[in-house]
């Protein structure tokens, strides 16, 4: 089997969700969504592959919460404190009476940063959450 041959599966998710993915292909000028979910694919697995990298890295972690859920800023400093040699920077600020938006810029291992992001973006609490990263030339 030809790696270059298209093949073909299907996806099933909520109408809304469809419709709100179809205003990004739009938006973003795609041809059409296997071009946007191509894109998507493509995204996950570069992220994914630095997961076990020893590779330096910076990058940051975005994080949307709302900070009345019961524990979850107290845990987010625990993290933060246990992960300290990673995090260079941390900036917060508050979008209305109950959401913040926290960046946090980080720098080390890809794989010790891809913990640190999946430790912070799956607390209970965290509505949204983008970990972005990028090669660090080596001195």
């Amino acid at each position: 089997m030809d790696d270059s041959e298209l093949k073909r599966f299907s996806i099933s998710m909520e109408g809304h969700l469809l419709r709100k993915f179809d205003d990004l292909v739009k938006q973003r000028g795609y041809e059409n969504r296997s071009e946007a979910v191509r894109d998507l694919v493509r995204d996950a697995l570069t992220q994914h592959s630095w997961e076990q990298d020893e590779q330096i890295v910076a990058g940051s972690v975005l994080l949307f919460y709302n900070h009345h859920q019961r524990n979850l800023v107290d845990e987010l400093t625990k993290i933060q404190h246990r992960m300290h040699d990673n995090i260079l920077a941390t900036t917060h600020f508050h979008l209305n009476q109950a959401s913040c938006l926290e960046l946090i810029i980080v720098k080390g291992k890809a794989k010790d940063i891809q913990q640190l992001s999946y430790q912070l973006t799956s607390i209970k609490g965290v509505d949204y959450g983008k970990f972005t990263l990028a090669p660090v030339e080596r001195i």
